[in-house]
């Protein structure tokens, strides 16, 4: 018996003329994704990419749990394959014992794409449904809330049956609305933006602000962990990292303590502006939410936009703790993101941070420090890592 993987698109179908581009894309991703499970064959049909093992112990568990991580993708069916006879289907229906044996109730749901298919879906529907009732005796049918529903779809190519639809990631495919960088700091909620925006269809790249010897190598070695974590959903990752210790240096000498954290952010969005303009990212992503702390009220995030030269993505603006908590637990990085090392926003943090500061204060204060030209040496200080979707390494204990 052979088995695909059916994987519906999302919001691809909505396009109009450059459908094509979106579909093209996200085939290229399925590929990379499956790559090191084996060989595969990809076509696309009906709003359907058919992902189709070329090899005989390829792990389809494995296919599928890759395959629920790609962007783009709203549904997956894992299918049997049969040739378009409805008695080779019915001779088969061991193929639902997986998920029928433990179930009370189903229903049944047919498409037959293929119109030259003698039978109508709604008589498909009664005669599966008998044989399934033949079969399995100890199930009830239940129209509108099944704990099973059995599909068969009858198409060009064969008829295909199935017994669980996987949710998928929906979005949109990466790569497929540009790129932009993700100012990824060691705690909870720029994972969760960085994700967000990738599902948008944005390639993330990271960017990430290192202050030694206030800061430790493990936090810096904290954050390359979120970046591969990251990979399982956003692929491929550029990892920038900044020098900020004489900048910040220079602002605690220099600058009111009450506008330490709001300059500095200033400073990392200056530098930001930067490297996006050297490597051509479209915006700017953060994870900050809206008055969560002193350097993310309505008044503080004004001064810090004051600086940006890009678009700001701010995803989870409106989220509290707890919403995005659930986010970074489904995508694997709250673990990490809790490990207790600090990263240099917690350096020289204000006791009494104003939280209504005025852009003009701000832009005075500033004027105290040549921070342009400490700006400059840090973006020709900064280096580049790339880490790959699979590969991993253990950073940490």
């Amino acid at each position: 018996m052979k088995e695909i993987i059916l994987a519906k698109y999302g919001e691809i179908a909505l396009k109009g003329d450059n459908r094509s581009t979106f579909e093209d894309i996200l085939s290229r991703n399925i590929k990379r994704r499956l790559k090191h499970l084996g060989s595969f064959s990809l076509n696309r049909r009906q709003s359907t990419v058919y992902i189709e093992p070329l090899e005989e112990d390829i792990d389809i568990d494995s296919a599928v749990a890759e395959v629920k991580k790609i962007f783009g993708i709203s549904a997956i069916q894992r299918c049997a394959v049969f040739p378009k006879d409805f008695d080779a289907v019915t001779e088969n229906l061991g193929y639902l014992d997986g998920a029928l044996a433990g179930a009370k109730s189903f229903k049944v749901e047919a498409k037959r794409s293929d119109k030259t298919f003698p039978l109508k879906s709604p008589d498909i529907q009664q005669k599966l449904g008998d044989a399934v009732l033949d079969r399995f005796s100890h199930l009830k049918v239940d129209v509108h809330e099944p704990e099973v529903t059995v599909r068969l779809e009858i198409r060009d190519n064969g008829a295909y049956l199935s017994a669980k639809r996987i949710p998928g990631q929906g979005g949109l495919p990466v790569g497929s609305s540009g790129k932009a960088l993700l100012m990824l700091s060691g705690g909870i909620d720029s994972p969760v933006a960085g994700y967000m925006m990738a599902k948008r269809g944005l390639i993330v790249d990271c960017i990430h602000y290192v202050s030694p010897p206030y800061t430790s190598d493990r936090a810096r070695l904290k954050v390359e962990k979120l970046c591969e974590e990251m990979t399982e959903y956003c692929g491929d990752i550029r990892f920038f990292c900044v020098p900020f210790t004489e900048i910040q240096e220079k602002l605690r000498d220099n600058c009111p303590e009450e506008f330490f954290t709001v300059i500095m952010r200033r400073m990392m969005m200056k530098i930001a502006n930067k490297i996006c303009e050297r490597e051509d990212y479209g915006a700017i992503i953060t994870g900050e939410s809206l008055a969560q702390v002193a350097s993310q009220t309505l008044s503080a995030l004004k001064c810090t936009n004051a600086a940006a030269e890009f678009p700001v993505f701010r995803p989870v603006i409106g989220m509290d703790k707890t919403e995005i908590t659930e986010i970074s637990r489904k995508i694997g990085t709250f673990e990490t993101s809790i490990m207790p090392y600090e990263d240099c926003c917690t350096v020289f943090t204000p006791r009494h941070p104003r939280t209504k500061p005025k852009l003009s204060d701000i832009i005075d204060a500033e004027k105290n420090a040549d921070f342009d030209k400490m700006v400059d040496e840090a973006v020709e200080k900064t280096t580049v890592k790339r880490f790959k979707f699979g590969e991993r390494t253990v950073f940490l204990d």
